[in-house]
């Protein structure tokens, strides 16, 4: 059974276009506690519904890439930002580009 915030940080998550991305703590804000980052990160672990909730698509404060459980991990998740358009500097996302404007 799916908690009630993680429903919401799905729903949230679902609405992040290609070639955007959220950071961890900015969909715990936007689900209404901004200090449940490390919540958001479960819920994506935990994600039901990987081809309707892109879970690549949400990154660490910093833009870094994390956890990733598809494919070949972390290479895998970059590698699918890169093919929608997500801006990079070195490893991590540049979020003044990517990041999504809620």
């Amino acid at each position: 059974m799916t908690s009630a915030f993680a429903e919401t940080v799905y729903v949230l998550t679902r609405k992040i276009p290609k070639g955007k991305v959220a950071t961890y703590g900015q969909l715990a804000a936007l689900a209404g506690n901004p200090k449940a980052a490390r919540a958001v990160g479960a819920a994506m672990r935990t994600n039901p519904d990987i081809p309707k909730t892109p879970c690549h698509r949400v990154v660490a404060s910093d833009g870094s890439l994390t956890g990733y459980s598809a494919g070949f991990g972390v290479r895998t998740k970059r590698e699918m930002l890169l093919a929608e358009g997500v801006s990079f500097e070195g490893s991590k996302v540049n979020l003044s580009v990517s990041q999504w404007k809620s």
